[in-house]
C-alpha cells in the first residue's frame, strides 16, 4: 500500500493506495549504485546535480539545483551539493538508528546557507519493510515489480518548468510543501530514483525494457544505474524523440521538440532479503 500526503492550502491531505503488503517480518535491505553524468559545461564541471548513498542506512537521496540561478552568476549546483552533505550528517543524529525522511530535509535545509535552491528526493527503506519518501520539485522515484513499472512519484511544480524548489530566497518553497510517500515494497523490487534529467528523457516502458533484459536474482544497481542513465543521455540529444518533457509542454501550449539536455543523475536500488546484504 502506499500512502500520500501533501499539503493543500495549509491543511496536510493524505490519500491511500493499496498494493502488495509488506514483507511478513520486515527484514528487507537496499542493495544501491548510482551514475551520474554532468551536462558539458566547462565552467561548472560538477553540474547541478548531487546525490549520496548510505548503505547501512538504507538511505538514497538526489538533489538538482535549478539552472536559472547562472543568470545572476549564482552556481545552483553548489546549493545542492551542500543540501546533500547536511542530510547524510542529519542522517548520522538521527536517533536509534532510525531515519526519518522529512526531519532529515527539514534538517538539512536549515544547516543550508548556499545561494541558489535545488529540487530534493530521500528514500530509506525502514524496518518495517516500508519505502519512506519525501520530495520537493520534480526530481523522484519509479518502482518496478517483477520487471514491471508499478508506481511512479507525483510531480510538484508551480507551472511547466517551474518545480517547487528549496533555497533561501524568500520567494522559494520549504520542506512543509513536500510531498511524503510510504511504500510497501518486496524483495525483489528495483527503484530507480533520478533527477528530471532522467524524468524528463527515459519514460517508465523503456526503463522497463531495461529491466526485462537482466534477471531479478543478477541485478547489478550499479551497471542498470548506468545503462539507464546512458539511454538517457541519448534521448536528451535526439531531436525527433517524443520525450516525457516535450509531451509534457505540448499540454501546456508548449514548443519543444525531442529530448531535454540536462544533469542526468540515476540512483537504483534493489530490495532484497536482509540475508543475502
Amino acid at each position: 500500500m502506499i500512502f500520500k500526503k501533501r499539503r493543500v492550502e495549509g491543511k496536510l491531505e493524505m490519500t491511500l493506495v493499496n498494493y502488495d503488503k509488506p514483507s511478513s517480518d520486515g527484514a528487507l535491505n537496499m542493495d544501491c549504485g548510482a551514475f551520474y553524468l554532468p551536462k558539458d559545461n566547462p565552467q561548472k564541471p560538477q553540474g547541478e546535480d548531487a546525490h549520496f548513498i548510505w548503505p547501512e542506512k538504507k538511505t538514497i537521496g538526489v538533489a538538482d539545483g535549478v539552472g536559472g540561478w547562472a543568470k545572476k552568476g549564482v552556481d545552483a549546483g553548489e546549493y545542492a551539493r551542500q543540501l546533500m552533505h547536511n542530510a547524510v550528517i542529519s542522517i548520522q543524529q538521527q536517533p536509534n538508528g532510525g531515519v526519518e525522511p522529512i526531519k532529515v530535509l527539514e534538517e538539512a535545509f536549515l544547516s543550508t546557507k548556499e545561494k541558489g535552491s535545488s529540487t530534493a528526493c530521500i528514500l530509506t527503506l525502514n524496518k518495517y519493510g516500508y519505502l519512506q519518501a519525501v520530495n520537493v520539485g520534480d526530481s523522484g522515484f519509479m518502482i518496478f515489480r517483477n520487471k514491471k513499472f508499478l508506481y511512479k512519484s507525483p510531480v510538484q511544480q508551480h507551472n511547466f518548468n517551474c518545480p517547487y524548489q528549496l533555497g533561501n530566497n524568500k520567494n522559494n518553497d520549504r520542506p512543509s510543501s513536500a510531498s511524503e510517500v510510504k511504500v510497501a515494497v518486496i524483495p525483489g523490487d528495483i527503484i530507480v530514483l533520478g533527477t528530471d534529467g532522467l524524468l524528463d528523457n527515459m519514460w517508465a516502458e523503456q526503463i522497463e525494457d531495461e529491466i526485462k533484459k537482466g534477471t531479478l536474482e543478477g541485478v547489478n544497481p550499479e551497471q542498470l544505474a548506468w545503462t539507464i542513465a546512458e539511454l538517457a543521455l541519448y534521448n536528451s540529444m535526439d531531436k525527433y524523440f517524443i520525450s516525457p518533457f516535450a509531451k509534457a509542454a505540448a499540454l501546456e501550449g508548449e514548443k519543444h521538440r525531442g529530448g531535454k539536455i540536462d544533469d542526468i543523475t540515476v540512483v537504483v536500488g534493489h530490495i532484497l532479503p536482509s540475508v543475502l546484504v
